[in-house]
């Protein structure tokens, strides 16, 4: 086993979306190079249907991108999408996977990985909400203003569905509201900014 003890200190960034968040991922993981030193973990919601993102989105990104098992690393340099059904934690630099909270209802597992980080990660925090209905991640936004970390909402007028974004901005808590290929720049500055 490699040490553990170094794990936790590189930025984390986490995509927060539902209806219209792949076209988002899409535009952002083009922009994005592969060697920034950055974990994207992918917080897209799914109750039902099995996700696919981890089949579509290599095509985007030279990032290794992989769905996410109970207590895998989280590394530096790879894209992570949350399966469906679950709520996603982080604990000792690794991913740990739960029954979904709350199984109807609008979901919060945007929400619920969020304070799991401004908890159990050392690393940056950047939170990013694109796409989507309800307003999961917005009550999370807080907690990461708190921890240091930046906020990043998608700018309504590029996401198909404006309504996360939105109630992020509502929340106060936002940094900046940027298109998606401008959220790439924002990460690849904070990523640079980093301490190596």
């Amino acid at each position: 086993m490699e040490n553990k003890s170094v794990v936790n200190d590189f930025p984390v960034v986490c995509v927060g979306g539902s209806a219209g968040g792949l076209d988002a991922y899409i535009r952002l993981l083009k922009h994005l190079p592969a060697d920034m030193g950055v974990a994207i973990v992918i917080v897209n919601h799914l109750r039902t249907v099995a996700t696919r993102l981890h089949e579509i989105l290599p095509e985007y990104t030279k990032m290794p991108v992989e769905l996410i098992t109970e207590r895998l690393d989280i590394l530096p340099d790879h894209v992570f999408i949350i399966p469906e059904k679950r709520d996603l934690h982080v604990l000792d630099g690794e991913f740990r996977l739960k029954p979904i909270s709350k199984p109807r209802g609008w979901p919060d597992v945007i929400t619920v990985f969020m304070r799991s980080l401004t908890e159990n990660w050392d690393g940056k925090l950047i939170a990013v909400i694109v796409s989507g209905f309800d307003g999961d991640g917005a009550a999370a936004l807080c907690g990461i203003k708190e921890v240091g970390g930046i906020t990043i909402a998608q700018k309504p007028d590029t996401a198909s569905q404006p309504d996360m974004p939105e109630s992020a901005i509502a929340s106060g808590y936002i940094d900046f509201v940027l298109s998606p290929e401008d959220i790439a720049k924002e990460i690849i500055r904070i990523a640079h900014a980093q301490p190596k």
